[in-house]
């Protein structure tokens, strides 16, 4: 990669996370540590609002938006056989928001990748097992509500079929089993449970913030499941 890609790319990741080390930066890149000091200094040169804050790292100031940058075709299809992935292990919610957001991947690409890609398309395919075609639409609702540290209510019927009502604060998803699992705090049964979303009758966002402040790491519940990750 050249200079003027790495500088590009840094960039770009500076402005999809908040904060980001230069070790990371480094790692990303394949760079010494020396050279990412140089390559901020460079973009800093050339007005782009690069700041820093230890020990977090570095970020870009708010409000500075870089315009879109075009996609080499490596990067078109692997977008695109992604959404075959999300096509065939999310829900309605989720499979609705990839492909608005590949619409505008596929604006920024020129005519003659356009029409790559298009013929790219008819040659993927994946073939889904009836048991997992998610026709719920939770997951971009959980989403929401796990990064606004919102609780939950859910109606849920368990492996007898039986109904009933809680009130959760969600720490995570989970994909095991070829089922799509809510980990929560419950509630009713005062500790985490292991919610399916397959078996979730309804579910709604509370104006609620969690109660519990000091939730269990998500990997660590994973530690406890009956699955060899």
């Amino acid at each position: 990669m050249n200079r003027i890609d790495r500088l590009f790319g840094i960039l770009t990741l500076l402005q999809s996370k908040k904060y980001i080390s230069a070790d990371k930066i480094s790692e990303r890149f394949g760079i010494s540590v020396r050279t990412v000091y140089r390559d901020v200094k460079a973009l800093q040169e050339q007005g782009i609002p690069v700041g820093f804050e230890q020990p977090k790292g570095y970020f870009l100031v708010q409000g500075y938006f870089l315009p879109p940058i075009s996609f080499n075709m490596d990067e078109a299809n692997a977008l695109l056989l992604v959404e075959s992935l999300v096509n065939g292990f999310a829900d309605n919610s989720i499979r609705t928001h990839y492909s608005a957001a590949l619409t505008k991947v596929k604006a920024v690409l020129k005519y003659n990748q356009k029409e790559k890609l298009e013929a790219m398309n008819a040659h993927i395919k994946l073939q889904v097992p009836e048991r997992m075609k998610f026709n719920y639409e939770y997951l971009s609702l959980i989403q929401t509500a796990i990064s606004e540290k919102r609780m939950v209510a859910l109606e849920y019927s368990n492996a007898k079929e039986e109904k009933s009502k809680r009130e959760v604060e969600p720490i995570g998803l989970i994909f095991y089993a070829f089922s799509w699992h809510l980990i929560a705090w419950c509630h009713v049964r005062n500790q985490y449970r292991d919610f399916s979303v397959t078996r979730i009758v309804s579910l709604n966002i509370l104006d609620k913030s969690f109660c519990k402040t000091n939730h269990m790491p998500l990997n660590d519940y994973m530690s406890t499941l009956p699955v060899n990750y």
